[in-house]
C-alpha cells in the first residue's frame, strides 16, 4: 500500500507532508490503546458524552434552573456537579491535542477548506456544521458516538453496536447520494 505525499505541500508550521501510518500498525496500536483504556479504568473510548458534557456546562452556566428541571441534564450538571468531571472529557481532549500534535508533526495542519468545485466555502461550512449537527444529535440517541459504538461496543461484540454501525454506514451511503453534487 502506498501513500501519495506532496512534497511540495507544507503544513500550517512549514514542516513538509509525510506519509500516513501503515493502517495495520494504525489498527495495531488503536486496538492496544484501547485494551488499556477498558484494562485500566474501565470504560472504552468515545466522545461524543464529552461534547454533550461541553453543552451542559454551557447551559447550566446561563440557565442553571432549566438544567435542574431535566433529567437528562441533571445527572451530569445538576445541583452542584460539575459537568466536566468524568472520564470522558480528558479522554475528549487528549484526542484533539493528540491529533493536532500528530498533524504537525507529519506536516498535515493547515488552513484549507476541502470542497468540491461546484460549492463555495460558506456552503460547504454550513453543511459541514449542519452534519455534525446530525451525527452528534444521532449519536446521543444512540448512546454512543462511532468511537463508543465501533471501538467500544464492537470490541465487546455488543449486538446493538455492530447494528448502529452498519446503520450508520448504510445512511451515509444512501445519503451520499443526495449530496454528491457538492463533490462532484
Amino acid at each position: 500500500m502506498t501513500t501519495t505525499v506532496n512534497p511540495e505541500k507544507k503544513g500550517l508550521f512549514g514542516r513538509p507532508e509525510r506519509p500516513y501510518v501503515h493502517p495495520y500498525l494504525g489498527g495495531t496500536i488503536l486496538g492496544i490503546v484501547l485494551f488499556l483504556a477498558m484494562f485500566l479504568t474501565g470504560n472504552g473510548l468515545g466522545s461524543s458524552g464529552a461534547t454533550i458534557r461541553l453543552v451542559a456546562l454551557a447551559e447550566d452556566a446561563i440557565a442553571p434552573a432549566h438544567v435542574d428541571k431535566t433529567p437528562y441534564l441533571l445527572k451530569m450538571a445538576g445541583g452542584d456537579k460539575n459537568p466536566l468531571d468524568d472520564w470522558i472529557v480528558p479522554v475528549f481532549f487528549g484526542a484533539l491535542l493528540g491529533g493536532f500534535t500528530s498533524g504537525t508533526i507529519f506536516g498535515r495542519t493547515r488552513l484549507e477548506t476541502t470542497r468540491g468545485p461546484k460549492i463555495t466555502d460558506q456552503t460547504r461550512w454550513t453543511m459541514a456544521f449542519l452534519g455534525g449537527v446530525l451525527f452528534l444529535y444521532g449519536a446521543r440517541m444512540a448512546r454512543g458516538c462511532t468511537s463508543g459504538q465501533a471501538l467500544t461496543g464492537g470490541a465487546t461484540l455488543a449486538a446493538g453496536s455492530w447494528l448502529i454501525m452498519f446503520a450508520i454506514f448504510g445512511g451515509a451511503y444512501a445519503m451520499a447520494y443526495f449530496v454528491r453534487k457538492f463533490w462532484l
